[in-house]
């Protein structure tokens, strides 16, 4: 017990609540049916005939009930194959869609809706976990103890990346799939490539903390061999660990292609429908931005030396001190991500709209389209609501938790700014001490031995190589993947 203390409390009280409320209250739901969002609801047969001047087939009574129970709600765009009753109608029909407001029941059909329900759910609890045990270790500091929190933030990665992948997986399906396919394998070996060239990058250009991480890391675990008895300079070899960090680079890339594409999209439809709103459009821009202004943070030259060692004039000191430039940063990414998810209404309202958008580009077309091929233009939109929204989410959670164990894992304060301390990302803490920590811990308490012996190992400079460099890796994806979405978008815009 004296290594969860009060930690194991708030898990429990947690997970209680999450049994208690999950099937009464989700934050999930409440994005997407009480925030306003409009959905457009296709035309029934009947309406089409009536449009077109399609005389109506005599059918069996039967077959006209099973259709009305269709009722344009939820399903998804299969449902139209379960009706034999096809006719033709002109593509630019004098067709007006109808809307209707999001609610509960119509997304509980929709595809990946139990997964985007459950992820942000659990994102939900796994903040409050979190903030609990961060406002609890400001009194008592966690020596001894194991921090759940962390345990609950990489639960969260692990169903992040789950759900990138098998959105991912969608695109290799089916024959039709090739060009999506081909550009999932291109971008990833682009991705391994640029991971490559960043990871021979020197520190004082780009503070990634990996190789201090290693040195770090090779160093207490060759001591921690030696003390064992075992005679080794180092476990790891340098090359083999930057060739699976580009790896995983090359995964993360590959995995936030599309979700950067429908980004794009789903940015560039949001402009188009701002009008004359200057200050929407601003903050539209300035949200699209955010993941570049992340990593910028990350270039010392430009941002750690204007902040912390320039002192411009009519001042007699920088701005910050390093401590408080690494607060600084902690803060501002979770204030882009919360603004990101505050606009996610608007974006998520951008792609609804394409539906009608679809309807008025088919009007300019000449010729004529059967009914349920025009139904599941207008249905399909809808129906794959909550795979855009996990595509728009991912990114902003796997950013978010990435930050708060670099956080706490790294050893940064949230308050940083507030202190005169210094504390740089490149600063070592000694890997040997004169006397070792284990001494002072009796035999009889073994999980506390292990557990501090893995500190030895996993020191505080490896915590911020890695989450430091995963941080930053996933807001350059995520940049480049929406800036290379909107390149696209705009050759073929000015291409027309």
């Amino acid at each position: 017990m004296a290594l969860l203390g009060a930690q194991l409390v708030f898990t429990l009280v947690t997970v209680s609540i999450i049994q208690k409320l999950s099937p009464h209250y989700s934050f999930s739901r409440w994005l997407l049916c009480s925030t306003g969002l409009i959905r457009y609801l296709y035309p029934t047969n009947d309406e089409l005939r009536q449009l077109a001047g399609v005389p109506k087939e005599k059918t069996k009574s039967k077959r006209n009930n099973k259709d009305k129970k269709y009722d344009r709600n939820g399903g998804g765009a299969e449902q139209f194959s379960q009706t034999k009753e096809t006719f033709h109608v002109p593509k630019n029909i004098n067709l007006e869609l109808q809307s209707a407001k999001i609610t509960s029941l119509d997304v509980v059909h929709l595809r990946y809706y139990p997964e985007y329900q459950w992820l942000l759910d659990y994102a939900l609890y796994s903040l409050v976990v979190y903030t609990l045990t961060e406002v609890y270790s400001s009194f008592i500091p966690l020596d001894h103890e194991i921090n759940l929190s962390m345990l609950w933030c990489l639960v969260v990665q692990c169903f992040t990346l789950k759900i990138l992948f098998t959105l991912t997986l969608e695109y290799f399906k089916g024959e039709e799939s090739v060009g999506e396919r081909s550009t999932v394998i291109v971008t990833g070996f682009a991705y391994l490539v640029i991971a490559m060239m960043v990871l021979i990058v020197d520190e004082a250009k780009l503070e990634t903390g990996l190789h201090s991480a290693y040195s770090s890391f090779n160093a207490s675990a060759a001591t921690f061999l030696h003390n064992q008895g075992l005679n080794s300079e180092g476990p790891a070899s340098k090359i083999i660990i930057n060739f699976c960090i580009a790896v995983w680079c090359a995964l993360i890339g590959a995995l936030f292609t599309f979700p950067g594409l429908r980004m794009a999209r789903m940015h560039w439809d949001s402009l188009k429908y701002c009008g004359d709103r200057i200050l929407l459009k601003l903050i539209l821009n300035i949200s699209f931005i955010t993941p570049f202004v992340l990593m910028i943070l990350w270039i010392k030259p430009v941002a750690r030396y204007y902040l912390t060692s320039r002192v411009f004039s009519g001042m007699d000191a920088p701005l910050l001190t390093e401590a408080g430039f690494d607060s600084a940063r902690l803060v501002l990414i979770v204030v882009l991500i919360l603004q990101r998810l505050a606009l996610m209404p608007i974006y998520l309202q951008a792609y609804l709209n394409m539906a009608y958008a679809r309807i008025e580009e088919q009007r300019s077309e000449a010729g004529r389209i059967t009914n349920v091929e025009l139904q599941k233009k207008i249905a399909a939109v809808f129906y794959y609501l909550c795979v855009v929204t996990l595509q728009y989410v991912a990114p902003l959670l796997m950013c978010l938790f990435f930050t708060l164990m670099y956080k706490s894992l790294g050893d940064y304060s949230w308050l940083g700014m507030l202190d005169d301390d210094t504390c740089s990302i490149n600063s070592t803490s000694p890997i040997i001490e004169e006397k070792s920590p284990l001494s002072d811990i009796p035999e009889s308490q073994p999980m506390t031995l292990a557990l501090d012996s893995l500190k030895l190992i996993f020191t505080t400079d490896v915590f911020r190589g890695i989450f430091g460099f995963a941080t930053w890796w996933v807001s350059f994806a995520w940049f480049a993947s929406s800036a290379l979405g909107m390149v696209y978008l705009k050759y073929f815009a000015n291409s027309k």
